[in-house]
């Protein structure tokens, strides 16, 4: 009887599983995305940072020594070419020209006197001489005065802008005191430092004398002018590896000023370089991988070492060859060793949909 039971059981059980749908584990056949590495001529924009300088920036000094009377320019104003700035207690030195001027008067007369004695054989050459000489001393002394007082009034060498006063009128100052700094900004000179290979990769431009660079300012905008690369100074720093280079930028809004900082951005040219959409990358450990297909299909991760970063792009320098298939979409559905089924896409149309600057 109970083997009876256990049986129809086992037959109700079976029935049951057999009358029970199938679950089919659906799997889908999707094509992953894949191309090769761009070969090509193109260039980056490199930024360096920067020191702003004016064309022309000088320290204006007492040259004598007194009372500063007058000043004649407020801090921050702009100053035409001979303008008179400074003036110190002119009246001492006024004095001495006038006596000055009064010796000579004298030396004159005497001179002129000795002279006509001389024609009539009165007085020797000599006496003559010596009446020249004076003369000659007095004129010397009255020059020289002259320059003194010339000296108690500062006038602008140049146009430009008055930096702060260092000293008010009444003070006292003495021989080669800083009474403020002058610039011209009108044109100003960028100083920025470049590293041995990029200037080696700069010196073998055929342009290289008018290259044009632009200049990112301190508010993250660019300057409104372009400069040029005009000068490149002769010796490398030895503990940088650096060499330093001038471009000169117009100014004529002067927004410019002098000890302003802020960015180059040089175009730097690639030849025949690798490029890569930085989407078909990804990072371990600070480290740039890429997936490429291998002859079976299959995925292996390889790491890249990166020359240069452009939008949305990559320029590579190491870890790669042009005949390289690599995976563009679809990195996180796959690991290592994995067979895929994709579908080839062309290097050119896959760039050409992303930002890369052509040379």
């Amino acid at each position: 009887m109970k083997r009876t039971l256990m049986l129809a059981g086992l037959c109700a059980l079976l029935c049951h599983t057999g009358c029970k749908p199938k679950e089919k584990k659906e799997e889908t056949d999707t094509k992953l995305l894949v191309t090769s590495p761009l070969k090509t001529d193109t260039s980056i924009i490199r930024d360096y940072v920067c020191q702003i300088r004016s064309v022309r920036h000088i320290e204006l000094r007492a040259q004598e020594k007194g009372y500063l009377e007058q000043s004649f320019a407020d801090e921050g104003r702009f100053v035409k070419k001979g303008q008179m700035l400074f003036q110190i207690m002119p009246k001492l030195y006024g004095a001495e020209l006038e006596k000055a001027q009064a010796e000579v008067n004298l030396a004159e007369i005497e001179y002129q006197n000795t002279r006509k004695l001389a024609d009539s054989n009165v007085v020797s050459p000599n006496e003559l001489a010596m009446a020249k000489a004076r003369l000659d001393r007095a004129k010397a002394e009255l020059s020289l005065n002259q320059v003194h007082l010339q000296f108690t009034t500062i006038t602008a060498p140049f146009d430009g802008i008055i930096d702060r006063l260092q000293v008010r009128p009444g003070s006292l100052v003495g021989d080669g005191d800083l009474l403020t700094t002058l610039a011209d900004n009108s044109k100003m000179w960028v100083y920025f430092n470049v590293p041995e290979a990029e200037y080696l990769n700069y010196s073998s431009k055929e342009n290289k004398d008018t290259a044009r660079v632009r200049l990112l300012m301190a508010n993250h905008q660019l300057f409104k002018y372009p400069g040029v690369v005009e000068t490149i100074e002769a010796d490398f720093n030895n503990e940088t590896g650096n060499i330093s280079f001038r471009a000169t930028f117009p100014n004529p809004s002067g927004m410019l000023r002098h000890g302003e900082t802020g960015n180059i951005e040089m175009e730097v040219p690639l030849k025949n370089a690798l490029i890569i959409p930085q989407k078909a990358t990804f990072e371990v450990l600070d480290k740039k991988y890429v997936y490429v297909v291998d002859k079976d299909n299959k995925v292996k991760s390889r790491e890249i070492t990166i020359d240069a970063e452009m939008d949305d792009l990559y320029a590579v320098k190491s870890g790669l060859a042009e005949n390289d298939k690599i995976l563009l979409e679809g990195l996180r559905k796959v690991k290592d060793n994995d067979k895929i089924d994709y579908e080839y896409q062309d290097s050119r149309a896959v760039v050409a949909a992303l930002k890369l600057p052509a040379e």
